[in-house]
């Protein structure tokens, strides 16, 4: 079965709201074994709105509009549909119950302008709504299936899934499309496809990279009967590829690399003291974003100016003056210090130029040190980075981690 979202509302156009509907229906829709061929967002305009429901019906097998249901003049994801199909609407007495229902369990009168969502085309299916107002509405018609949905997720989400899955069960055939994403740090996409180069051309299942801030992401995605058949077809090609790339490839699926670093330190009983300049508290927050993450994270200290650096991480003054506080002499001092100072296993420190001044010909903007006293070791390592301010923080950030991540994987 091929799917056809529209996404409806101005406010998606302009950038003022998130379509996070779309990333949840096309995960939803795939589980089903239902290819979703296009997603497209058309604002409040009845004409555009019905004639993307209209190609929908041509391209497609299923379309789905999210948004507009509700009951002012911009919400007109029922006309549309009506108008698209040359249909009319009519009162529905399930719908006028699920909008009922919202204002007498308040104990209000419904105002004259929710009748509008009493009206769906005769013989539609009437979805509940038990957050909202606005009743959806799954609709047949010459062979193919037309389904409203709110737009706000707290009402979209329940719909979809005590309201809509069971109709859509019966109609996808068993079929699954299940994917796999492996999670990839401290190598270029160029690098690490080149790697997987053979791989990529496979058709069942398929790899797709995707870069990210920081990572790539590989997804591997099959088409079977059922989710476990699925999974027996990803897993020699998940296997090969994680055997090619190795220690770069940090985790799967909803992993962070914060949490897996998290994880290795819980798992080997070590405890953690974060000295930053240039990331500004960012990898110390990215650590203690993990619950419970006092099991092994003690200390963070951003020390900015030098001043500190010296009185806070024992820094010498004299290394600063000679090397200056963006060296691997200060990167090596300030993971030391900061491990001394916490008592703990491991010291990780970052600084850095993150821009937009600041750089000299010698030092350039994203040029970032990252050191790690651990052990009886003192690493230090050296990156070049680019993009804006915002992103060599994030960057110098994910970069330090992914350093911790694969000493911690060696021991």
């Amino acid at each position: 079965m091929k799917g056809y979202l529209v996404s409806s509302g101005t406010e998606l156009l302009l950038g003022q709201t998130v379509n996070t509907n779309a990333t949840y229906l096309g995960q939803q829709l795939a589980g089903l074994g239902i290819d979703l061929h296009t997603v497209i967002t058309i604002g409040d305009n009845l004409e555009r709105l019905a004639e993307a429901i209209r190609q929908g019906g041509e391209a497609a097998d299923l379309v789905i509009v999210s948004g507009g249901l509700g009951p002012t003049e911009d919400d007109i994801s029922r006309e549309a549909l009506a108008l698209a199909l040359n249909i009319t609407l009519q009162y529905h007495p399930t719908a006028k119950e699920v909008t009922e229902r919202f204002f007498t369990r308040r104990g209000l009168d419904i105002p004259k302008v929710n009748e509008r969502q009493f009206l769906a085309p005769s013989g539609a299916v009437i979805l509940d709504n038990p957050f909202g107002t606005a009743p959806g509405v799954y609709y047949e018609r010459h062979g193919k299936i037309y389904i409203l949905l709110p737009g706000p997720p707290r009402e979209l989400i329940p719909m979809f899934e005590n309201e809509l899955l069971p109709l859509l069960h019966n109609k996808s055939a068993g079929t699954v499309i299940f994917s796999r994403v492996l999670k990839v740090a401290g190598i270029g996409e160029p690098a690490a496809e080149a790697k997987i180069k053979d791989l990529i051309h496979s058709a069942n299942p398929t790899v797709a990279p995707a870069a990210k801030r920081g990572e790539i992401h590989f997804r591997i995605t099959a088409k079977a009967e059922g989710i476990e058949a699925a999974k027996n077809l990803i897993a020699p090609l998940e296997k090969a590829i994680r055997e090619r790339l190795g220690s770069y490839v940090f985790g799967q699926d909803q992993d962070s690399l914060e949490g897996v670093v998290a994880g290795l330190l819980r798992e080997k009983g070590l405890t953690i003291g974060v000295a930053e300049s240039c990331t500004g508290g960012l990898v110390a927050h990215r650590l203690t974003n993990i619950p419970g993450s006092s099991d092994y994270f003690q200390l963070g200290i951003v020390a900015y100016h030098n001043l500190w650096k010296e009185s806070l991480l024992n820094v010498s003054g004299e290394v600063l003056r000679a090397k200056g506080a963006v060296s691997p002499e200060v990167a090596i001092a300030m993971a030391k210090g900061i491990r001394a100072k916490a008592n703990t296993s491991i010291g990780l420190s970052v600084t850095g130029i993150a821009g937009p001044g600041g750089a000299t010909a010698e030092k350039p903007v994203g040029l970032v040190y990252s050191g790690i006293d651990f052990g009886d070791r003192q690493l230090v390592f050296k990156e070049q980075l680019v993009g804006s301010r915002q992103d060599i923080k994030w960057r110098s950030s994910q970069w330090a981690l992914m350093q911790l991540y694969q000493e911690l994987k060696k021991n």
